[in-house]
């Protein structure tokens, strides 16, 4: 079934939960009024349900009668009301509510959790009257409640709303703003978790994200995205910043030892502490310098990546691999160190020329050869929309909700291999499909060849390697062409020696000793091996094919 039509199976538009007295019901029903759904209350739902009030249920059969009624009504609403659904305060600490929730998330749904301001929601609550959770006195059982419930809250959801000083409306159209939202997390037992926000305005958490401990903060971006700098430098502002703005070179010019050392003597010169932070605007270059600086100033201080590139979106911005490059090769310099999290702001593309926008898809296509076979059907069905991507026509057209979806799935892709393997020891490596030819054209082409394109030429000759080894069959290798081609990416090149070649895949990060290191398909996409030490004809074999 196409991805896009088991995502309109029967469910809420949003489920909304919080603590009493948080404004469920009144933004609730603001929420589905500005985007023109019906929307339901659990409380009310149960009162018609039982015929009587919450609070005589309460006095005459308890609260566990009370939670097994609720819990069974959450239970069908999940599974058959299109609209939004608010849920009572204390529903979601039901074990079996909790997992229905955790079901619904798993189906696409949004859980919001509503955070208001407590002195707000203990005014409300108490104004509102009706709650036998708050009998006695409410403000301390509201506090003691809130105190057992938030964690909870915070574990079950996951859209998180702060609605301090923030009309109903306005609260409102944030939850509208967030529910359109895709949040990947990436966790791991090396990684301090965070998460990948994907969608429109996502930017607008860069102040949330940084968090109220840094002063000072280095905003690192090239020229061409200073339209979008200029957002976040306003934000970083806004939040009480102080804010040092530093240009650096456009993709790979700025991704190296001199323009690292400029940053490193500005920062010293304006006194930034292990306790200030960086954020990077920009292409993959970009974000991989802003984090590398970040790992290696003071030590590591914390640092925000905001991707403008369908490329950096995928893959630089996401999963710690920091680095710069070095006149013998691609990314030989760099850290392993994690951003606090990713800002994936789908109004950054409007400002992308076409040809950087398929470059993305490289990586993209990668993600779907190595793990998720589902992006290759998006790829193959979209094809045509993808190729003709025109960034000033592209928001709020059916094309916007495929590509946020590309950019999850590849994002996800991304985090379980590095989830498993930080520092890439083993499962890692998969990620670099294509990589090991693909890093020696941009590193022959004098990187006037971008690195989508180059990794393109690259996966199909690993596919021609895998084929002539007997890992593969022919017509997988023909997919290979034949799909990456239809999204207007190089299959072939001819820009360099077969000996140029080699030399430099044995300075690859895979290589070890004197031994090539590849990664290839077994058998078919998302099953993976390591190629090590493959027989010598049979690389310049391949190297020949892909030159045709």
């Amino acid at each position: 079934m196409n991805a896009y039509k088991s995502r309109r199976a029967r469910r809420p538009h949003a489920v909304i939960i919080g603590m009493m007295g948080a404004g469920k019901t009144r933004v609730g029903k603001e929420v589905a009024h500005m985007i023109h759904v019906p929307f339901a209350d659990a409380d009310l739902e149960i009162e018609r349900e039982v015929g009587m009030k919450i609070p005589q249920y309460f006095e005459r059969y308890g609260e566990p009668a009370f939670r097994r009624v609720e819990a069974d009504l959450i239970a069908d609403f999940l599974e058959d009301f299109e609209g939004v659904f608010s849920l009572g305060g204390g529903a979601p600490m039901t074990p079996s509510t909790q997992d229905a929730l955790a079901d619904y998330i798993a189906r696409g749904g949004r859980v919001v959790y509503l955070d208001a301001d407590p002195a707000e929601a203990m005014e409300r609550a108490n104004r509102g009257g009706g709650r036998p959770m708050l009998n006695g006195d409410a403000n301390a059982r509201w506090k003691k409640l809130f105190k057992e419930r938030d964690p909870v809250f915070r574990r079950v959801a996951n859209v998180h709303v702060h609605t301090r000083g923030l009309t109903p409306q306005g609260a409102a159209k944030k939850v509208i703003d967030m529910v359109a939202q895709r949040t990947v997390h990436v966790t791991g037992a090396t990684i301090e978790p965070y998460d990948v926000a994907i969608g429109e305005g996502t930017m607008g958490h860069l102040v949330e994200v940084l968090g109220p401990k840094p002063h000072k903060i280095a905003l690192i971006h090239t020229q061409p995205v200073q339209r979008h700098s200029d957002r976040a430098r306003a934000l970083l502002r806004q939040g009480g910043y102080e804010v040092s703005e530093i240009l650096i070179p456009d993709a790979e010019p700025g991704k190296t030892i001199n323009v690292a050392n400029g940053i490193w003597e500005r920062l010293g010169e304006e006194g930034f502490t292990r306790s200030d932070a960086v954020v990077g605007v920009g292409g993959g270059a970009a974000t991989d310098l802003a984090g590398f600086v970040a790992a290696t100033w003071m030590r590591g201080v914390r640092y925000v990546n905001c991707p403008t590139s369908l490329l950096a979106m995928v893959d630089a911005s996401t999963g710690g691999k920091t680095g710069i490059n070095t006149p013998q090769g691609k990314n030989l310099v760099g850290s392993f160190y994690t951003p606090a999290g990713v800002l994936a702001d789908m109004r950054a593309l409007v400002t992308l020329p076409n040809d950087i926008f398929i470059e993305g898809l490289g990586e993209v296509a990668k993600s779907g050869f190595i793990r998720d076979s589902e992006i290759l059907s998006i790829l193959e069905s979209h094809a045509d929309e993808l190729r003709g991507f025109d960034g000033s026509s592209f928001l709020g057209t059916p094309l916007e909700d495929v590509v946020a979806e590309l950019i999850e799935r590849t994002v996800t892709v991304k985090a379980y291999h590095v989830s498993s393997d930080l520092k890439e020891k083993g499962l890692r490596e998969f990620l670099n499909y294509g990589h090991t030819l693909g890093h020696a054209i941009e590193k022959l082409e004098h990187f006037r060849w971008r690195h989508g394109n180059a990794v393109a030429v690259g996966m199909v000759y690993a596919a021609e390697l895998a084929h002539i080894l007997g890992y593969i069959d022919q017509n997988l290798v023909d997919y290979h062409r034949s799909l990456l081609g239809s999204l207007g990416l190089p299959t072939s090149w001819n820009g360099g020696s077969f000996d140029e070649v080699l030399a430099l895949m044995h300075r690859d990060k895979k290589a070890r000793g004197n031994m090539l290191r590849f990664v290839v398909l077994d058998g078919g996409p998302g099953h993976m091996v390591h190629l090590d030490n493959p027989p010598a004809d049979a690389v310049e074999e391949a190297f020949r094919r892909i030159q045709q």
